[in-house]
This record gives structure tokens, sequence and C-alpha cells, in this order.
């Protein structure tokens, strides 16, 4: 046991060497990681002194997902709205090139804005069919567009050079208020809004009362225009000046949320200023005024949680990009430490400090079996004195009994009890030392064993350390490979990350460019839906657009846009209009549909002519093929008969006739059977047919063969054997998919093709 610990503590002394000599390594390793270590502090340091929350930002993107949900549904609403006020919707086409379209300002309905929506009623039975007219700046204008301008329908045009206002006197204003009381009665001009180069002749001479219908009869003018602010009962009229306020309210709240417009807001703040007295629907009036010309200005990148976002990016880009340095860094540090538990000094660290443990329980338990082994030793010297005692006491009891008896009989009784005692008391020693003796005897056997243990567990060390010292080898050549690729790695992640950075970029390039083609693809569907409007109205007003439609965008007909200029064709079109004037009495127009007429029915002759002829040469194939056929097959009434006592069948192979169909195969049979059903099939069908085990006798060349058959002759029949598989035209599979029964439809490659 003692050689085997030497051994064992030379071995340590060696292991203590080798450590020592691999301390720089280690220092090395331990110092890279202490550095790593030092990094991945820095950048949570970073991440936690970064005034960044990211919460904030989806807070942020979800209120802008919520903005632009009641954006759209603001626009749904006064889109429909704007499609119940068709009435006040004036297209036109540009009379002229190059005409500056805002010398038509627009129909009236749409140029006043109603300050007060209680009067909307009154004011619209006031203006009546006036609201519908259309304001332009001179007659010329208004002549032009009358002529030229392609109106779908009648309407009136004001000229505003023409216009000559008639306003209501003071008599007649302090009358009406004096009728229906003060409070009650206003001029109509002063309940509406709008430009003062538009100066409005319909509500010039009008004036709105509050009061019944029948407590005005006959207490005003009889031409002085007026209408109840409750609206009565009017047959036939519609709320046409609420829908439009509905509109401009719809359409400016949209904007209001879609746009920060600070010269809007300004504005907004300089009319409640200047005019304290202006209430607040009468500075919304003037903003609708306004708002065409900041229109254009007006996108959804101005929104106020656009702003934030935008400020928010920078942040988040930085905390996204220390969040991933810390990832990496953090896997860098793992992927050290894992490093640094397979180098050779950890190994032989953990074995130096694990043998040395058992090594110190290896000789202290040495240490304890000696102190056993003197004590055992003094016990039996001790057992021995005490024997000698004994027998030296009996043989001087033996030697002075015959002497003593009759004199010191009292005195030996009493030495004899007293050695009576100290004999049993070493007996009773003796047993105590002899149980004491055999537990040290069993220790001494539990420490040589677990000694024994020591010795195999540290020869099994040895081979464990060798095996390690081979997949360290294994390991460090591996570590080597992996260190290359992490720098591999890190060089491509720092590639990414700049690649990634320019996508951004890119991204929010294209996500500003993709919100520009959204509002202009918005703008075009809205010009889409005029333009099929236009359409609509041009196929009903033109029959000929039908007929000849499918001849529109041809090259070389007489439709061909991209080779006509339209500017061109319209000058041509005027001067064959003019010719054609000139003409009618002359030419008649007739002709012309007669010709096309016969023209068609021409076209209609050749066409069929055509189709006969293919016909005609696909009949011809046929019976060249069916004669091939009769050379090798043929039915024939039986010898002596008719062809009502039945019919037999001959096959021929080559130029010899077979007499009986016993000479066939049981293939060949079954084949000409089913032929001769299929071809009275072919000749009279019937609603379904069912071919069970026809071909039971045939093998696959055969299987194939009646495939191919029932794939040319009866293309939508159904199977179920393999050789009919190859040759079907579609296959049906059915299973079941979440435990319902499903159906997937194939097609074959030929077929497709």
């Amino acid at each position: 046991m003692q050689n085997q610990i030497n051994h064992v503590d030379k071995e340590l002394k060696e292991k203590k060497t080798q450590l020592v000599s691999t301390s720089a390594k280690a220092a090395a390793i331990e110092n890279e990681l202490n550095a790593k270590r030092k990094e991945v502090g820095t950048v949570e340091k970073e991440l936690e002194s970064l005034s960044y929350d990211d919460t904030l930002m989806e807070s942020l993107q979800k209120d802008r997902m919520i903005e632009s949900e009641t954006v759209q549904k603001l626009e749904r609403k006064a889109r429909e709205v704007s499609s119940r006020l068709g009435r006040v919707e004036f297209n036109y086409r540009d009379p002229e090139n190059k005409f500056d379209r805002s010398r038509v300002k627009g129909v009236v309905a749409k140029l006043i804005k109603v300050k007060d929506g209680s009067a909307a009623v009154a004011l619209e039975v006031a203006a009546g069919g006036k609201l519908f007219n259309v304001v332009v700046d001179t007659e010329n204008t208004g002549k032009q567009l009358l002529q030229k301008g392609g109106l779908q329908r009648r309407v009136t045009i004001i000229p505003l050079n023409k216009i000559q206002s008639h306003p209501i006197s003071k008599r007649i204003q302090d009358a009406a208020v004096k009728l229906v009381g003060q409070g009650n009665a206003a001029v109509a001009l002063s309940l509406v809004g709008y430009d003062q180069e538009l100066q409005m002749h319909l509500y010039s001479n009008s004036v709105a009362v509050v009061m019944t219908r029948n407590g005005m009869k006959g207490s005003l003018h009889q031409r002085i225009l007026y209408g109840l602010l409750t609206g009565g009962s009017r047959k036939g009229g519609g709320e046409l000046l609420r829908q439009l306020m509905l509109w401009q309210k719809l359409n400016w709240n949209s904007l209001l949320i879609k746009s920060d417009c600070q010269k809007l807001k300004l504005s907004y703040e300089n009319d409640l200023e200047v005019q304290p007295n202006c209430n607040r629907n009468e500075c919304l009036t003037n903003l609708h005024l306004m708002f065409p010309i900041y229109q254009p200005n007006l996108n959804s990148n101005s929104s106020m949680y656009w702003h934030q976002i935008n400020e928010l990016l920078p942040h988040q880009r930085v905390f996204e990009n220390l969040k991933k340095d810390l990832v990496l860094k953090s896997h860098e540090l793992r992927l050290l430490e894992d490093r640094a538990k397979q180098t050779e000094h950890h190994q032989l660290r953990e074995w130096v400090q694990s043998t040395e443990e058992k090594l110190a329980e290896a000789k202290s338990a040495i240490i304890d079996k000696k102190v056993l082994e003197s004590r055992l030793k003094d016990l039996e010297k001790k057992i021995k004195a005490i024997k000698t005692q004994m027998q030296a006491a009996s043989e001087n009891l033996r030697v002075c009994s015959p002497f003593l008896i009759g004199h010191k009989t009292l005195g030996i009784e009493l030495t004899l009890a007293r050695h009576e005692t100290d004999r049993e008391r070493l007996i009773m020693e003796m047993e105590a030392n002899k149980k004491e003796c055999l537990s040290l005897e069993s220790q001494l056997e539990a420490l040589n064993k677990h000694i024994e243990d020591l010795s195999s567990e540290l020869d099994s060390q040895r081979t464990r350390i060798s095996s390690i010292k081979k997949s360290r080898d294994e390991v460090q050549a591996e570590h080597n490979m992996a260190s290359r690729k992490i720098k591999e790695c890190g060089s491509q992640i720092s590639g990414i990350v700049k690649k990634q950075k320019d996508i951004q970029q890119k991204i929010s390039e294209v996500n500003l460019e993709r919100k520009r083609m959204e509002n202009e693809v918005k703008r075009m569907e809205m010009d889409q839906k005029d333009y099929a409007m236009k359409v609509d109205k041009m196929i009903e007003k033109h029959a000929w657009i039908a007929s000849e439609k499918q001849l529109f965008g041809q090259a070389g007909s007489d439709y061909d846009f991209e080779s006509r200029d339209p500017l061109k064709a319209r000058e041509d079109f005027e001067k064959l209009e003019a010719e054609q004037s000139g003409l009618e009495k002359r030419v008649n127009k007739k002709v012309m549909a007669m010709f096309e007429k016969a023209e068609d029915e021409y076209n209609d002759l050749l066409s069929k002519k055509n189709i006969i002829e293919n016909d005609k040469s696909k009949i011809k194939m046929v019976i060249e093929e069916l004669d091939e056929k009769k050379e090798t097959l043929k039915l024939e009434s039986p010898e002596g008969g008719s062809f009502l006592d039945g019919l037999e069948v001959r096959v021929a192979f080559g130029s010899v006739w077979k007499q009986s169909l016993s000479e066939l195969s049981g293939g060949q049979r079954s084949l000409l059977a089913l032929s001769l059903i299929l071809a009275l099939l072919l000749f009279k069908p019937a609603p379904l047919y069912i071919l069970d085990e026809v071909d039971a006798a045939l093998d696959l060349s055969h299987t194939q063969n009646i495939g191919r058959m029932i794939k040319s002759h009866f293309p939508h029949s159904v199977s179920l054997k393999e050789g009919m598989f190859n040759n079907a035209n579609v296959l049906f599979w059915t299973k079941f998919v979440d435990g319902v029964s499903t159906v997937q439809r194939t097609v074959t490659k030929q077929q497709s093709k």
C-alpha cells in the first residue's frame, strides 16, 4: 500500500511540473477570457445606458396602424357619400390644346360652404336648381365648353364677368326680422362661405327665415326668394347641402389625421385671433376654402406617429446592433470557455486536484491503521501479562495452601476474594479487548480493500488520462479549425451587417416610394372610375363601338392608336365632319352598312367552306383507316344462314385467316370481344356501361393496349387498373386530410403539354 502511495506521489509531482509548464498557455487563454468578458460587460453597459424602450416603438407602430385604419374608414365613408353626389360632378374634355382648367371654377354646390348646418335645407330650397350651375370666368369659356367640351349632360353655365348681383335692401331685411323675430331671419349670403372672386348671385336676393310654412304665406315681397330653416316638406327634394357638408367633413377629418400641416393650423389660429367674434364653424369654412392650396403638401409621412417613429429609428438601429453584438460576443465567450475546459492545463489541474484529495484520504487511512495496530499490540501485551500474573497467583496458592491451613484461613480467604475479583475484571477486560481487536481487524480489511480500489482507480485514471490526451489533441485540432472558421464568420458577419444597413436604408427608401406609388394608384383608380363611366356613356351613345371593339389597338387597322396622333386625328375628324355635312344630301349613308353586311356574309361563307373541306379530309382519313383494319378483321354470317342467325368473327394474321377463334390465345380472344363491345358502344352509346374484370386473362402489355384504345375512343372513361393509369389523361387521388376526405386532381405531362 505504501509503495502504491509513493508511486502516486511521484506521478503527482510529475503532473504538477507539467501543470507549471502549461501555465503560460493557460494564462493566455485566461486573459483572452477576461478580455471577452470585459467586452460582453461593455456591450451590456451600453445597452443599459441607451435611452431606448422597445415597447415604445411597438406602441407607436400600433397607434399608427389604428390611425391608418381610421383614415381608411373616413375615406371610405367619403367615397360612399361622393357616390351619392353624382349630380354635382362636372366632367368635360379640354376644348382646345393647353386649355387652362382654372378658368372653369366648378359646380356652385361645391363652391359654397354652409356655415350653419341647420340652415342647409332652407338654403337649398332658396337656391333651387342653381346649385347645379357651372361657374366659369368668361362667356367665351362657357361657349367653348358647350361646343367642344364633350359634355355628357345639359348644364347651365354662369360666366363671372356677366354676373350682376341685386342685394336685398335694408328695408326688406328689417321687414323680415320684424315679421319672424330677431335671430330668426338672415340674408342667405351671410349663411354661406365662398371665395371673394366667386360672388354668389344665387343668394343675392334671398332670405332664410325660421318659421312655419303657413306663417310665411304672403308675408314677404313676391320677388324676394326665401326658404324655411326647417325645410318643410318638399316633394322630390333632397338634402344635397347636408351631404356635401358630410363629405367635406369626412375629407377634412381624414386629412387632419393624416397630416400635421402647420400652415393650416396657423391659419385657423390667426382667424380666431383676428376675428374673435367669429365662431369656429366660420373659421373652418375659411380653412376649407384654403385647403386646395395646401393639399399637395399633405401626405401620410407627416403624421405625428410617423415623426416619432422616425426619431426612434436611429435608436432602434443602435439597440438592434448592440443586441446582435451582445449575442455574438456571448456566443464567442461560451466557445472560449468550452475551449479552455478542453485544454491540457485544465485537465491536468482537475486530475491533480482529484488525485491530491484521494492521496490525502489514503495517507489518513494509513495513519489510522498504524494507530490501531499499536493499540492492538498494547492490548496483546496487557493480556499476556495478566495471564502470567494469574498463573503465578495460582501456583503460589497451590504451594502455600498446606502451611496456611488453620493459621491464615481468614487472610487467605480475603486474598482469594480479592484475586477473584481481579480475575473477573481482567477476564472482562480481555473479552472487551478481543472485541476491539476484531473490530480493528475488520477496519484494517476495509482499509486494505479501499487501498486496492484506489490502486485500480489510479490505473483507470492513467488510462483515462492517455485517452483524454488523445481526444485533447483531436479537440485542439478541431478548435484551431473552428477558430479559423470563427474569424472567417466574423468577417462575413461584418460584411453582412454592412449589407444589412444598406438594405435597411434601401427598405426605408422603398417604403417611401411605395407610399408615394400607393397614393398615385389611388388617384389612378379614381381616374379609372371616371374614365369607365365615360366609356359606358360613349358605348351607350355610339352603337358602333360594341361591334368594332375587338379591332381597337390592332396594328394596321383603322384603330391602331400607336401609329396615330390623337390631336391630328381630331383635326382630321373635324375636317371629315365638315365634308360629311356637305355630302349628306348627295351620298347614301346606308351603302357602307350594306357593303359591310355583304362582306361579313362572304367571310362567313368562306369559313363554312373551310370547315366542310376539313371535315371532308378527316372523313377520308377515317375511311382509309377503316379499310386497312377491314383487311385483318371482319364479321360474317354463319355458313348457310343470314345475319339474322348471328355473326361470326374472322381474324387474319398477315394473309392467313383463322377459321376458328379457338386458334387464338385467351388474351387475344379477350381483346377481340372487348373491341366488338366497344365498337357497338361507339355505334350506339349507352348512358353508362361497366366493364368488370375484362383484363383478367391479359398481361400488362395487352392491358396497356386496352388503355390506349379507351383513351383514344372513350375520353370520359374512369378506371382503377394500373395499366390504365399510364394512359390516363387525368388522375384523381382520394385521401383523408385532417379527418376530411379530399380529392386531388393531377393532369399528366402529355395532357398538360
